[in-house]
């Protein structure tokens, strides 16, 4: 079998890729860089010569040639090398006939535990109540808790100062535990919003409420600094999801600086070294918790990882998945039942793009070049 042709297709502010083969077998992979997708769309054109006429079982020699053929390397190429290698592993996984996760070792689960990945930035607690109870009706036993900081002050910068930042998280996290109780896993999400000094006060002030996870309490660029983190806090730290290298989380990891490691399977690499980053955690007892905030595919190759690794912590569960508005995109949604969602038991990856999905749900960008600022007019990071 060879490989014939490399297609791209564009829905709503996702990158998917279609490789072809001279068998009649196509593979279906995505693209992670949503801030940068024409950039990777070219970068994956750009690769596509290379891909023509080469055996698609042979997915290691493909992505090292394909990461090491060139000087640079960086966020755009990664995501191009993740969407292919999602592909080769979709191909492979039809050619033989089996979901992937039964070429990665076969089942290490029955289903997949999930947390809800909403998107609330609000201090209003009543609000909040509200959403949190919705949630627990849906079936959710775990979810995330934006702790970031407001988009914009309310309080003319007393919400975004150093006592006053602390006392408004602390006290959301607070209302939803007692609105969710005890059995209910909290996952706190900082999204990189909190000075080193901000982190460490409000991780020990936030215990009491026993989060599992405390995601991304500073910038990941400086490991030392998260380890301080992670050695003065104790919840347990989650981050990774920007890193594109293997290495990273080893360094993260030898250090100490995380509990729960968060690869993105659409930005570092794809299936192949996502199931490696879980090998170097379980060597340290570290959980894997992937980084998932894109479409349908990204969420099936995540599935395929959680249904073969040892060291699952939980799985993130995009927007899509919570109001079935983006069932369309794919021809079998994926299944999600109490807190859990299905593995899916169709060959390759298992799902397939719906064949108008560019109509149905039309290409537009995401993201923007003005950062959001604090109080002061100084930027903030995201």
């Amino acid at each position: 079998m060879k490989i014939t042709d490399v297609k791209l297709i564009y829905a709503k502010h996702y990158l998917f890729v279609h490789i072809y083969t001279d068998a009649g077998i196509t593979g279906l992979g995505e693209a992670g860089n949503w801030g940068f997708l024409s950039s990777t769309a070219n970068a994956i054109e750009k690769f596509a010569p290379y891909l023509m006429g080469k055996d698609p079982f042979n997915i290691e020699d493909i992505t090292q040639n394909l990461y090491r053929a060139t000087y640079f390397r960086g966020s755009v190429i990664m995501s191009a090398i993740s969407a292919i290698d999602i592909a080769l592993w979709d191909i492979k996984g039809k050619a033989l006939g089996v979901p992937v996760y039964q070429l990665l070792g076969g089942k290490t689960r029955d289903r997949v535990r999930v947390y809800a990945s909403v998107m609330k930035h609000t201090n209003d607690l009543s609000v909040l109540k509200e959403e949190y109870k919705k949630l627990q009706e849906m079936g959710f036993n775990a979810a995330k808790i934006f702790v970031n900081g407001p988009q914009k002050s309310a309080k003319e910068g007393y919400d975004e100062f150093y006592s006053g930042r602390i006392e408004d998280e602390v006290e959301k996290v607070r209302i939803i535990r007692e609105t969710v109780g005890n059995y209910f896993d909290l996952i706190l999400e900082n999204h990189r919003g909190m000075t080193l000094p901000e982190a460490i006060t409000f991780g020990n002030e936030v215990a009491k409420y026993r989060p599992m996870v405390f995601e991304d309490p500073v910038t990941p660029d400086n490991l030392d600094t998260m380890e301080q983190v992670a050695s003065k806090v104790p919840v347990p730290i989650a981050t990774g999801e920007r890193f594109i290298n293997i290495k990273e989380y080893e360094m993260l990891i030898r250090r100490g600086a995380a509990q729960y490691v968060r690869p993105d399977v659409c930005a570092m690499g794809g299936i192949t070294a996502t199931k490696k980053v879980a090998a170097i955690a379980e060597a340290s007892d570290v959980l894997l918790i992937p980084h998932n905030p894109l479409g349908p595919v990204s969420t099936a190759a995540c599935l395929q990882i959680c249904a073969s690794i040892p060291n699952l912590g939980i799985q993130e569960l995009p927007g899509f998945c919570l109001n079935g508005a983006e069932d369309a995109m794919v021809k079998e949604p994926l299944r999600f039942k109490d807190g859990f969602m299905v593995i899916p038991e169709a060959p390759g990856i298992g799902v397939e793009l719906a064949d108008n999905v560019s109509e149905l749900y039309p290409a537009k960008s995401r993201g923007s070049n003005d950062a959001f600022r604090y109080f002061d007019g100084s930027v903030k990071d995201w």
